[in-house]
């Protein structure tokens, strides 16, 4: 069940801070996840013949990511059966977080972000669910928040039947880059 596999605390941080602080802050990127009370997680290896990112030109093509609690284990669930819409908005943006992670890896600092160009969300949910946007803002409203203008994107928000390791959510992001 969701609820016990989301820690507290990061239900708290990702829930209670308005994106504004961090709009209405000046500094980096960085700084504004930081005026939000939220850190960016660890990378790790992708499981698969992957990579989590590949540039391409001035695009830079992340992988989709899953949630993790602050113990390294996948946020899982199935909304309106295991979890609630504002559970899986928090993972959403727990899930935003390590895609930010990931684009910091590959480009060393997110002040080189020009534009957040697109974000694929995907909810696992039950089958009459009906607000997946509502869902995918958790990651829409961070990125907005940590890049203002620039973090605006197009975006997809779709329901699943289901996703791996039973996550609650995956994202992927497409990322224009200096």
């Amino acid at each position: 069940m969701l609820r016990r596999t989301l820690a507290p605390a990061l239900v708290v941080a990702c829930l209670s801070v308005s994106p504004l602080a961090a709009q209405n802050s000046s500094g980096t990127p960085e700084a504004k996840i930081a005026a939000l009370g939220l850190t960016l997680p660890a990378t790790s290896a992708p499981i698969a013949n992957y990579v989590p990112a590949v540039r391409t030109g001035n695009l830079i093509f992340l992988s989709g990511h899953i949630p993790r609690d602050a113990e390294n284990k996948v946020i899982a669930g199935k909304v309106g059966r295991d979890a609630t819409e504002k559970d899986a908005n928090a993972a959403a943006r727990t899930a935003a977080l390590a895609l930010l992670a990931t684009l910091k890896r590959e480009i060393g600092d997110l002040g080189k972000v020009k534009r957040i160009v697109r974000v694929g969300g995907f909810v696992n949910a039950v089958d009459d669910f009906k607000t997946q946007p509502a869902v995918i803002n958790g990651c829409s409203d961070l990125l907005v928040a940590v890049f203002g203008e620039r973090g605006k994107h197009a975006r997809a928000a779709l329901g699943v039947a289901s996703l791996p390791l039973g996550a609650i959510v995956e994202i992927e992001m497409i990322v224009e880059v200096e």
